[in-house]
């Protein structure tokens, strides 16, 4: 079994120090889905909603997210990113969100591509809760993951 990477001797949580890595280009790639109910989606997709076009508004959200990692998780290194593409699109049971997060540095982009399709889902969890409150986020996952 692989040690955990972000503890101390002493099982303490630490940053780990990634100054003598070598700089690559790396990129992650996450996806997720909220299921909702076949009157939400109709709603999503007939842009009825009353906060707004929820597709486009988790898109941003998505986007914001990525950019705010290293304050929303506390041992993620604060990294410059090179790029960030969030989508979301409805199927049959709800929204899945798809995001790809690109930088140029020492430490991945991973955590970054998990927290857009995340803090999308939460959007479009957040845009939809008036009409409803059946809705469950699920299947958040690393997709990929490349360095170069």
């Amino acid at each position: 079994m692989n040690k955990l990477t972000h503890t101390d001797k002493h099982g303490k949580a630490a940053m780990i120090d990634v100054g003598s890595k070598a700089v690559s280009i790396r990129t992650a790639k996450a996806s997720g889905h909220i299921t909702l109910s076949p009157d939400t989606i109709k709603l999503v997709n007939e842009n009825q909603l009353k906060k707004g076009d929820v597709l486009t508004v988790g898109q941003i959200a998505g986007i914001n997210g990525a950019k705010q990692c290293q304050a929303l998780i506390p041992l993620c290194h604060n990294i410059m990113l090179d790029s960030i593409k969030v989508d979301l699109s409805v199927d049959s049971t709800g929204v899945r969100a798809f995001s790809e997060v690109k930088c140029t540095g020492r430490t991945g982009a991973e955590m970054e591509a998990l927290t857009a399709v995340s803090v999308s889902l939460l959007t479009v969890y957040d845009m939809c809760k008036a009409v409803d409150r059946s809705m469950t986020i699920d299947r958040i996952k690393l997709d990929e993951k490349t360095k170069k």
